[in-house]
Protein backbone atom coordinates (compact mmCIF):
# COMPACT_ATOMS: atom_id res chain seq x y z
CA UNK A 1 0.00 0.00 0.00
CA UNK A 2 1.41 3.46 -1.00
CA UNK A 3 2.40 6.56 1.73
CA UNK A 4 2.12 9.67 0.96
CA UNK A 5 4.77 12.51 2.05
CA UNK A 6 4.51 15.87 2.74
CA UNK A 7 8.14 17.74 1.75
CA UNK A 8 8.92 21.33 2.70
CA UNK A 9 11.18 23.99 2.93
CA UNK A 10 12.29 22.94 -0.11
CA UNK A 11 14.43 25.45 -2.39
CA UNK A 12 12.34 27.03 -5.68
CA UNK A 13 14.79 25.14 -7.85
CA UNK A 14 13.81 22.22 -6.94
CA UNK A 15 11.46 19.92 -9.55
CA UNK A 16 9.50 17.19 -9.89
CA UNK A 17 12.23 14.98 -10.89
CA UNK A 18 15.10 15.69 -8.87
CA UNK A 19 12.95 15.58 -5.84
CA UNK A 20 11.91 11.60 -7.18
CA UNK A 21 15.52 10.85 -7.65
CA UNK A 22 16.05 12.36 -4.00
CA UNK A 23 13.68 9.97 -2.50
CA UNK A 24 14.43 6.76 -4.37
CA UNK A 25 17.05 6.14 -2.65
CA UNK A 26 15.23 5.24 0.00
CA UNK A 27 12.53 2.73 -2.15
CA UNK A 28 10.15 3.14 -5.38
CA UNK A 29 8.63 6.61 -6.01
CA UNK A 30 5.04 6.19 -7.04
CA UNK A 31 4.56 9.97 -7.69
CA UNK A 32 6.19 13.27 -6.82
CA UNK A 33 4.92 16.40 -7.15
CA UNK A 34 6.08 19.88 -6.48
CA UNK A 35 3.35 22.33 -5.84
CA UNK A 36 3.43 25.21 -8.02
CA UNK A 37 1.32 28.77 -7.96
CA UNK A 38 -1.52 28.39 -10.18
CA UNK A 39 -0.89 32.03 -12.06
CA UNK A 40 2.66 31.78 -11.96
CA UNK A 41 3.96 28.35 -12.05
CA UNK A 42 6.48 29.22 -9.51
CA UNK A 43 7.34 26.92 -6.83
CA UNK A 44 5.19 27.00 -3.53
CA UNK A 45 8.42 25.47 -2.03
CA UNK A 46 6.25 22.41 -0.87
CA UNK A 47 5.83 19.28 -2.46
CA UNK A 48 4.27 15.56 -1.87
CA UNK A 49 5.70 12.27 -2.90
CA UNK A 50 4.08 9.12 -2.93
CA UNK A 51 6.38 5.93 -2.00
CA UNK A 52 5.27 2.82 -2.74
CA UNK A 53 4.97 1.25 0.93
CA UNK A 54 4.83 2.29 4.50
CA UNK A 55 7.88 1.00 5.39
CA UNK A 56 9.74 3.00 2.37
CA UNK A 57 7.79 6.03 3.81
CA UNK A 58 8.89 5.36 7.12
CA UNK A 59 12.57 4.78 5.82
CA UNK A 60 12.47 8.19 3.87
CA UNK A 61 11.07 10.48 6.77
CA UNK A 62 13.76 9.36 9.48
CA UNK A 63 16.79 9.98 6.35
CA UNK A 64 15.78 12.93 5.21
CA UNK A 65 13.18 15.20 7.64
CA UNK A 66 16.17 17.58 8.48
CA UNK A 67 18.88 16.77 5.76
CA UNK A 68 19.91 19.52 3.46
CA UNK A 69 18.67 19.27 0.12
CA UNK A 70 19.46 22.45 -2.47
CA UNK A 71 20.86 24.27 0.36
CA UNK A 72 17.30 24.40 2.42
CA UNK A 73 16.86 21.88 5.31
CA UNK A 74 13.80 19.82 4.37
CA UNK A 75 10.82 18.92 6.48
CA UNK A 76 9.21 15.21 5.40
CA UNK A 77 6.33 14.03 7.14
CA UNK A 78 3.61 12.04 6.60
CA UNK A 79 0.92 13.64 4.75
CA UNK A 80 -2.61 14.10 6.23
CA UNK A 81 -6.28 14.31 4.31
CA UNK A 82 -6.98 17.39 2.75
CA UNK A 83 -9.52 19.29 4.69
CA UNK A 84 -12.86 20.11 2.90
CA UNK A 85 -12.44 23.53 1.91
CA UNK A 86 -15.35 26.35 2.98
CA UNK A 87 -16.80 28.94 2.00
CA UNK A 88 -15.93 31.70 -0.78
CA UNK A 89 -13.77 31.73 -3.70
CA UNK A 90 -12.82 33.32 -6.48
CA UNK A 91 -15.44 35.25 -8.59
CA UNK A 92 -18.20 34.40 -6.12
CA UNK A 93 -20.61 37.21 -5.92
Amino acid sequence: MSKKLYVGNLSFSVDDQTLADAFSQYGTVASAKVITDRDTGRSKGFAFVEMSSAEEAQTSINKLHGSQFEGRAMNVSEAKPQAPREGGGRGRY
